[in-house]
Formats: structure tokens, sequence, C-alpha cells
């Protein structure tokens, strides 16, 4: 079902034109002192002046040297809602650059916004999302997310945020979880990915699909990705009509199977065909995670005599432009044709 695009349009009785535009290092200190203004208007124009600027890094290393980040931290409480919106605005737009991702990080900025997660605005929790989804880019940032204890409160709003924010909590649980995975499965973070699965959204599968691929490279994730039943789900994405859906599942399905319990679970849930098409298109996004995961079945005496009448397909990949295609495709055929 459709949802309504998140506006970041202003109210009516505001307006942008009005705000007294700074250029130059002696502005910004000005600006600084207006949002600390006990005027509303005064705080309101100096922050749309303020987004104005920082989309220049040079203006954001300056805006951070002055001490901008403070009164932003404390901005972010405001009863006004376009006040709440327009200094999560700045910050994302901050955190676009190298310098102001650093300078969230050493500032403590991240845990400052952990109060806007339940933010009535929509446009202030997407702000806020898009923030951490940038921050998790740098395992710093990343760390700083954990640190701040936000992996909970993310998986639990996994239930109920707008599919436009839901993108950007999954993006950054791929980029934490990717550290460390403790949190998220006490939260019930693979019961909460499973539902995801079968999103209307072919952009929500396939990122929730990469999440469980973190949580099962994790020797800890691995068995909760086989007691919640995902793995016949992600089977059944490997025929999904979207190429990167189909190579999201692959790569969690190949970490799952280094179990014995996956492995058993994808047998069961007849994973061997669906993998073997997508080793045999050779444009396929999927391909390489496919071949790592018929690899393991080979290990199967099942799953090893399946796979012996299909070695011609292994064989073809062999001339693949792909180096690391070409190497996963030799261990393939030397795991199938190995006899005890």
């Amino acid at each position: 079902m459709a949802q309504p695009r998140i506006s970041a349009y202003l109210p009516p009785d505001i307006d942008p034109t009005k705000a007294a535009l700074a250029f130059g290092r002696r502005a910004l200190p000005k600006l600084n002192e207006e949002l600390q203004s006990a005027e509303l208007l005064t705080q309101q124009r100096a922050l749309m002046a303020l987004c104005d600027l920082v989309h220049d890094p040079e203006k954001v290393y300056q805006a951070i040297e002055i001490g901008f980040l403070d009164n932003l931290k404390t901005l972010l409480g405001h009863p006004d809602n376009t006040v709440r919106q327009k200094t999560t605005e700045v910050l994302h737009l901050m955190s676009t650059h190298s310098v102001g991702r650093w300078g969230l990080i050493q500032n403590g900025v991240i845990s400052a916004l952990t109060g806007l997660l339940d933010d009535p605005v929509d446009i202030c929790r997407k702000n806020t999302h898009q923030i951490f989804d940038m921050m998790a880019k740098l395992p710093e940032g990343a760390a700083g997310v954990l640190q701040a204890g936000l992996i909970p409160p993310l998986v639990l709003k996994l239930q109920t945020e707008l599919e436009e924010i839901l993108e950007l909590i999954l993006d950054t649980l791929s980029n934490c979880l990717r550290m460390e995975v403790s949190e998220a499965l006490a939260t019930g973070a693979v019961g909460a990915l499973k539902e995801k699965l079968t999103h209307p959204s072919a952009a929500i599968r396939s990122k929730a699909a990469q999440v469980l691929s973190e949580i099962s490279s994790h020797p800890e994730g691995k068995l909760p990705v086989c007691d919640e039943e995902v793995i016949p789900v992600l089977v059944s994405l490997l025929e999904d009509l979207d190429p990167a859906v189909q190579a999201s599942a692959a790569g969690a399905l190949m970490f799952a199977l280094v179990t014995p319990q996956g492995r058993s679970s994808a047998m069961a849930a007849a994973a061997i065909p669906p993998l073997l098409k997508l080793v045999a298109e050779e444009t396929s996004k999927a391909r390489l995670n496919a071949i790592k995961a018929l690899t393991l079945l080979a290990e199967l005496p099942e799953g090893r005599e399946t796979l012996l009448d299909h070695t011609d397909t292994f064989r073809e990949c062999l001339d693949d432009p792909q180096q690391v295609v070409t190497r996963a495709a030799q261990s393939a055929i030397r795991a199938i044709e190995w006899k005890p």
C-alpha cells in the first residue's frame, strides 16, 4: 500500500526568503548568537541561514570551531516543530561532509538525537535517521550508535516507522551490526527482519536480507537465523523479480549455511535449484554468493549427489571476467567432485 511522502515544506507563516543570509567568517558568530536568542522567529531565521551555509564544508568546519554544535544540541529539544525540523536538517547537511561527521562524533550529537526517535513530526524523524545512516558509514560513527544504546530502539522501530524511514533504519543497522550483534539479537531483530523479507517494497526486502546477512556473519547470529525459520523465506527470495533482493538473500544464505542446521534447512527448502539458476545467469548480482552457498551444500552427501549432475554450470563460470567468481567456481567443483 502506498504511503504518503514525508514533506520538508515549512508552515505557511514561515517565510525563508526573509532569513538574513550570512556570508563569511564574521557572519557565523552572529548566527551562533541568534541561535541562543529568546525570540522564536530569530532562531528560525538563523537556522534557515545556517542550512544554506553548511552545504560548504569550509563553513561546516568553521561552525564546529565556533561551537555551533552545543547550541544545535540544545535546540533538538525545542518545543517548536520548525526549530526542531531545521536543526535536524542542519545536522544532516553537516553529516554529509567528512569534517561534519567527525565533528558530530566528537561532540556527542548521536546521543543527543535519541530523543527525536519518537518525535511527532515525520520530517524531524526522517532527518534524524538520515544522520544516523550517514554516521554509521564510518566505523567510529557506527560505534557511536552502538554506544548510545540505539540498536534496541532501532529494531523496535522496524515495526512502526514509515517506509522512507524504514529504509534508513535498515541501512544504519546493516553498518552497525557488522561490528556487534548481541543487543540486536536480544531485542528480537531476527524475527522483526523476517517480517520485512516479505514487504511489498523491493528495497526493504533487499535491505532486510542484507541486515540478516550481517547478523549471520557473526558466530552468535547464525543459530538464531536458523531457529527463526528464516532460511525458507530467504530461499523463496532467490526467485524474487528484483536482482538486488536475490543478491542479498543469497548473501544471507551463504553465511547461514556455514552451520549444519543452516544446510539442513536449506536442503529442506529445496535451495539448490534456485541457486543453480542464479549461477547460470552471467549477469546475476547474486552469482558469487550463490556459488559459495552451493559449495557449502556440497558438503552434505545429498547435496553433493545432486550437484554432481550440474558441474557444467560451474565450469562455465571459469571464464568469468571476475577472478573472485572463477576462484569460487573452482572451489565449488572441488567440493562437488570430492570423494571420501
